[in-house]
């Protein structure tokens, strides 16, 4: 017998990796609190397009309100949600897994943290998902929009403990997410963590607050410029801070934490601008914004800025767009292109 899989959050990410270990014959159980797409999986499955897809494969899914049904507990679970839903949809399904089975936070941010603290440390593994597009625009229908990793030799999934051991578990998640992407087992969770945090903060603020997309950035030089900065306040912070933080969109870590140095600004410069994706791509928290939803900013360079405060590195533009977000969650600014010229502005630009 095979694991029983819980995935709590069947969103874009959430919904994308369950419907690839579905296919591959696992026992996954999708637990979301949109009805319609829970009602749309159940009647019609899940069906993936984009760079994978077509395929429509059939998945159990339930509404929270359902899960008291739960008769057999999961061997583990992944948790999925947004990362200010983390604390309450941990407490929620940790009833329903083994005493000894072990909760995968599939998620952005830093939400490794808050997790263990509720379930333990050693039952908690994180699993960074590096440079994969996905959304989920309409019920039981999720996209991918950039190509597979692994036909460029980039490694999507990275899964790791706490302590930094390689443990058979890790190991276990890995191969079963190898199915859909590269995938591998990590010694290094944290410095993998903030890598991804580098390479969210650096595009969803601005996508979210501007509507723009990935190739309208990258062909916008101040976009780029704002960017860089972003991208290297993070690298910054996350080296004082001790971390081993791999590269950053395949460019090490230093580099972007050495943008101020000219030269080295206009190789990130060209980079950027080549790297706009196949598609005008609008980032997890445009998508956000899209459907009204509260943006996780105060979470992701929110958490730079604080890191930053802490080992005394300055963070003037996660600090900008933090407050512009900030200003659309509360609904005091709308989203509008003209909030590149905002940002640079406050940081005298």
């Amino acid at each position: 017998m095979g694991d029983k899989i819980g995935i709590m959050g069947a969103g874009a990410l959430g919904s994308y990796v369950g419907a690839f270990l579905s296919r591959a014959g696992e026992d996954v159980t999708f637990i979301d609190m949109w009805p319609e797409h829970v009602e749309k999986m159940r009647t019609d499955g899940l069906q993936v397009t984009g760079s994978q897809g077509p395929f429509t494969v059939p998945v159990k899914a339930m509404h929270l309100t359902e899960a008291q049904s739960i008769s057999e507990p999961f061997d583990f679970v992944f948790i999925s949600v947004k990362s200010y839903d983390t604390e309450w949809a941990t407490h929620f399904i940790k009833r329903y897994v083994r005493e000894d089975g072990f909760f995968v936070s599939l998620q952005n941010c830093w939400n490794d943290v808050p997790m263990g603290e509720i379930v333990g440390p050693t039952r908690q593994l994180g699993c960074i998902a590096s440079h994969i597009e996905v959304a989920l625009w309409e019920p039981a229908l999720v996209t991918r929009g950039g190509a597979v990793g692994r036909d460029s030799g980039h490694t999507v999934f990275r899964v790791g403990e706490q302590d930094g051991r390689i443990t058979p578990r890790a190991e276990k998640v890995a191969a079963l997410l190898d199915n859909i992407d590269g995938a591998y087992a990590s010694d290094n969770l944290w410095g993998e963590r903030w890598a991804k945090l580098c390479q969210n903060s650096m595009g969803n603020g601005l996508s979210a607050s501007t509507g723009l997309g990935s190739q309208q950035m990258a062909e916008d030089p101040r976009c780029r410029m704002i960017r860089i900065n972003l991208a290297k306040e993070a690298a910054k912070v996350g080296l004082a801070m001790g971390l081993n933080v791999v590269a950053i969109q395949g460019m090490p870590a230093e580099t972007w934490a050495d943008a101020d140095k000219g030269d080295v600004f206009e190789e990130l410069d060209a980079f950027m601008s080549a790297h706009g994706g196949r598609v005008n791509w609008l980032a997890s928290m445009a998508q956000d914004v899209h459907k009204g939803r509260r943006s996780e900013i105060n979470l992701m360079n929110g958490l730079v800025a604080q890191k930053g405060r802490e080992v005394a590195i300055p963070t003037p533009f996660n600090d900008a767009v933090i407050e512009v977000m900030n200003g659309i969650d509360d609904k005091t600014l709308e989203q509008s292109d003209a909030h590149v010229d905002r940002i640079l502005k406050v940081v005298g630009r």
